[in-house]
């Protein structure tokens, strides 16, 4: 792996040397953290600007670590709104729901580019070679707006990843895996905002009493909670089980369920 995983990482130099500067579709989250830190390494801070949508699936702490993490690296941050709600493929929340999210943000980025409001750099996100095997309809909208994966192109497993952010010191190298908060809601259920907002609230809530790695699944009445393994037996510990059942029920869900298969990322997949 290590001779492997160093050519990656000359293979990923490469690629960013070549570019004038770079904007980089940047969450916060492991993977665009490291192709941030890459990007800026490269090219230096001036020639990296780094784009956050703030659209209704993206949790306000994620939001402000985004911004923790482009002050830390001393890039410019523009933050856009998105309306992905706006879409009606968006909302009505079928398998190729991913494609309508990346084609608001990429669709608004653009034209900031067009109104210059942004330089007209490449446009970079950090989607990674695991991606490419798993169900990732928003790589079809990257594809179709130009937008490249240098760490993807470069072959990165998640791992490498880790690893290469343990290697630059970021902060991001151990942190949980991340997604969107509409992954959470059962394919064919429509999305809309006050969903979105019970989800969050939820989930804030288990982050607020320890849990580091969890997901609140939606499907419709009973709301199916994922823990890592080794913190299933606290949850249904007293007061604590209690106190999750009071605050998920009284944000709408009939039934309040823990998985006992634990955390698993994309689990809303399996029945596809």
């Amino acid at each position: 792996m290590s001779e492997g995983y160093r050519e990656r990482c000359l293979q990923l130099h490469r690629i960013l040397d070549e570019m004038p500067g770079a904007l980089v579709a940047f969450s916060g989250g492991v993977d665009s953290t490291a192709l941030l830190a890459a990007a800026r390494e490269r090219l230096g801070p001036e020639k990296v600007i780094a784009v956050t949508a703030d659209g209704p699936a993206y949790p306000a702490h994620e939001r402000q670590e985004s911004v923790e993490i482009a002050e830390a690296f001393g890039v410019s941050q523009r933050i856009l709104g998105t309306d992905e709600l706006g879409r009606e493929g968006y909302r009505r929340n079928a398998e190729d729901r991913c494609y309508f999210c990346k084609t608001e943000l990429f669709t608004e980025i653009a034209a900031v580019i067009r109104a210059q409001d942004l330089p007209p750099w490449p446009l970079l996100y950090g989607a990674i070679a695991d991606d490419l095997g798993d169900h990732r309809p928003g790589l079809q909208a990257a594809t179709e707006h130009g937008v490249r994966a240098p760490l993807a192109e470069c072959g990165f497993s998640k791992d490498e990843v880790r690893r290469y952010s343990r290697e630059l010191g970021l902060p991001t190298a151990d942190k949980p895996s991340f997604a969107c908060l509409s992954s959470r809601v059962a394919y064919g259920i429509e999305i809309d905002q006050a969903l979105l907002s019970r989800i969050e609230a939820a989930e804030e809530l288990l982050r607020s009493r320890g849990f580091r790695q969890f997901r609140v699944r939606h499907h419709g009445t009973i709301a199916r909670i994922e823990l890592e393994e080794q913190e299933l037996l606290r949850a249904c510990e007293d007061p604590l089980r209690g106190e999750i059942l009071q605050r998920l029920k009284g944000l709408g869900w009939s039934w309040v369920c823990l998985d006992l298969s634990g955390f698993r990322s994309g689990s809303m997949n399996a029945e596809l």
